[in-house]
């Protein structure tokens, strides 16, 4: 190969590289429990990296038949913790991944 010459073994190899770095950097992130709360820590809930709702605790002082919203707007505002936190960890470990897209591979 002449000097300047397109590379496409060494561009291959480290296309593979990358895919399999995302691909183990995806599977720990499906593998993590992320956990958000809302009302001081009255309603928490917990998320895996992949955005899975896997467990939802309710402080039982919380619960009161006459006010069925509150507890609704916290359940949903403790999830929405969660995922925001799932999502922040997803772009910490997949974000320069994501973003290098070819740009470094062909040099």
């Amino acid at each position: 190969m002449q000097p300047g010459q397109f590379d496409m073994q060494a561009l291959l190899q480290q296309a593979q590289s990358m895919q399999q770095q995302m691909a183990e950097a995806q599977q720990q992130l499906a593998e993590t429990q992320i956990t958000g709360n809302a009302g001081n820590g009255l309603v928490t809930a917990t998320v895996t990296g992949g955005g899975e709702l896997v467990n939802l605790a309710i402080d039982p002082k919380i619960v009161d038949p006459e006010d069925v919203d509150t507890l609704q707007d916290l359940v949903i505002a403790a999830i929405k913790d969660a995922n925001a936190k799932a999502q922040e960890l997803v772009e910490q470990k997949l974000g320069p991944l994501a973003q290098g897209g070819l740009g470094g591979l062909l040099g």
